[in-house]
């Protein structure tokens, strides 16, 4: 009785936003965010890797393993792509794309 929704009220209790960013909806530990919400100079972690198989797979032959430090270098005029330093190389992604990798910020920034 009650027990598929107990839980889950509880957890929602207990969830923060994760980042400072005004359009950022995403609710998690507070410490987390996805890359394309950090602005330009940010950098951070990667925490998790999400999305579709192939997608997924993608990004994380591309280098966002869990660990990699990534910075946000510039965003293109309309916002998208976005483009990141990663393990000593550029590359640029979608925003779409970007959404799906959990980013740990540091707390320099």
């Amino acid at each position: 009785m009650g027990g598929a929704t107990g839980p889950r009220r509880l957890e929602k209790r207990f969830m923060q936003k994760a980042c400072g960013f005004s359009a950022c909806n995403h609710c998690g530990t507070p410490d987390t965010c996805a890359l394309n919400q950090l602005g330009v100079g940010c950098r951070g972690s990667v925490f998790a890797v999400g999305g579709d198989p192939d997608l997924r797979r993608r990004l994380l032959e591309m280098g966002f393993c869990n660990g990699a430090s990534v910075e946000v270098i510039r965003r293109a005029p309309l916002g998208d792509p976005i483009e990141f330093r990663l393990r000593g190389y550029h590359l640029s992604l979608r925003n779409e794309q970007a959404r799906h990798v959990q980013i740990v910020r540091n707390n320099d920034d």
